[in-house]
């Protein structure tokens, strides 16, 4: 039986469907509970648009609200709802942001393990597992007002740099040696050979990244060279004609920091001259249908390449100086390690790192993942030299005041 279409609005589906509302929340539509809010939202939002602006799978979703209408909730919690953190303290808590295109299908995998691992062992695992979109202030309430290591969560998963390299937040406790990497694998994978990505002070582990490449308007393009690398789109010639994920922070403020070490105060500048405006990338892939203002260069997740229709105007682009990348970040507690490890060595394992790879095209640090990267492609990091030696938040601040200055200045 089919309850609805793609075009169908959100609104008409959960009208028809009350028992759907859960799946929204707890997946990236929180207005969805409010019903004031859901009519003015929802009723012109057709369900494969919204799925498309928060990055997640048609069907994947789809079989989530079959299963929620059908009642069918024995083998997964259809709404993939987190557990809420309790006062047990003998449960393993688990916080994080996923990525967007890849939550419902480690949730699922997550939900799975965890079941099983409470069967089998008796272990109780609890988590707040959001989608990215959601921000990630609503973890720092698990971390600003705690003094003891033992009252944090056992687990932080997040891309990105912004939270984790606050000195006021997590790095009074990494002074502490609280966080280690004790995951299973020794050596990452064969794509990031020249990146040097496992921290060499072992606090840290990485799950994959999130690469950020360019989408050219070959039709806005021009008499001009086809831009191949970060300086090229801060050449005079693509002044105001660049799109950047600005709301993106996770990718935004990485491109920003790998701008700032490679070129100083005045890459940052060139770039924020460069920006025409601020596009969520489902809106990038589709710039070339904009009458006014269209984009020649679009700065992007990897993923939404994909979604480039054949015959398009629009061209991928690698750069050839390598696509600057977001970390998915995890932090593990020591003195828990022997109670964590399975589930730090599932979450670090070859078929997370595969959803990570396959459905939301992050590559896997994991050794034995095929990332599907082309030969040849690079990656721009950070680096942890340039970690440790920074106060990595205070950095961020400057770029973005450069950044926003050299956009009024327009």
């Amino acid at each position: 039986m089919t309850y609805f279409q793609a075009t169908d609005s959100l609104l008409s589906i959960v009208e028809k469907y009350p028992e759907t509302v859960s799946v929204f929340t707890s997946n990236g539509f929180p207005q969805m509970d409010d019903q004031a809010k859901r009519e003015v939202f929802a009723k012109s939002i057709t369900l494969k648009t919204a799925l498309m602006l928060k990055q997640i799978d048609y069907e994947t979703f789809s079989s989530l609200l079959i299963d929620a209408i059908e009642g069918d909730s024995n083998e997964i919690d259809v709404s993939l709802s987190e557990n809420k953190i309790s006062n047990n303290a003998d449960a393993i808590k688990v916080v994080g942001a996923l990525p967007c295109p890849v939550r419902i299908p480690l949730m699922e995998k997550f939900n799975t393990f965890t079941k099983n691992l409470r069967a089998e062992f008796g272990v109780q695992v609890e988590s707040e597992l959001k989608a990215a979109s959601m921000g990630v202030e609503w973890i720092e309430k698990h971390v600003k007002e705690v003094d003891n290591p033992s009252d944090l969560p056992d687990i932080f998963i997040s891309a990105g740099f912004d939270m984790f390299f606050d000195i006021e937040m997590f790095g009074k406790f990494k002074d502490q040696g609280v966080f280690e990497d004790f995951t299973s694998i020794k050596h990452y994978n064969s794509i990031f050979e020249e990146n040097n990505l496992q921290d060499p002070k072992g606090h840290f582990s990485l799950l994959g990244v999130v690469p950020a490449v360019f989408l050219i308007n070959t039709n806005e393009l021009g008499d001009r060279e086809l831009p191949r690398s970060w300086q090229d789109i801060m050449k005079p010639e693509f002044e105001n004609k660049v799109s950047l994920p600005v709301g993106d922070f996770d990718l935004f403020n990485g491109i920003l920091l790998n701008i700032y070490k490679k070129y100083g105060d005045e890459g940052v500048i060139k770039l924020g001259r460069s920006l025409l405006e601020s596009l969520h990338p489902s809106q990038m892939v589709k710039s070339e249908k904009k009458q006014n203002n269209k984009p020649i260069v679009t700065i992007m997740p990897y993923f939404f390449t994909k979604m480039v229709k054949e015959n398009s105007t629009m061209i991928a682009v690698w750069p050839q100086d390598g696509a600057i990348i977001s970390p998915i970040f995890m932090l593990s507690k020591s003195q828990r390690k022997e109670e964590l490890t399975p589930l730090v060595d599932f979450l670090a394992s070859k078929q997370v790192g595969q959803v990570l790879a396959h459905s939301g095209l992050f590559p896997s640090v994991h050794p034995d993942v095929d990332n599907r990267i082309a030969v040849g492609n690079k990656f721009m990091w950070l680096g942890w030299d340039y970690i440790y030696s920074h106060d990595i938040s205070a950095t961020i601040r400057h770029c973005e005041k450069l950044f926003q200055s050299s956009i009024k200045e327009k």
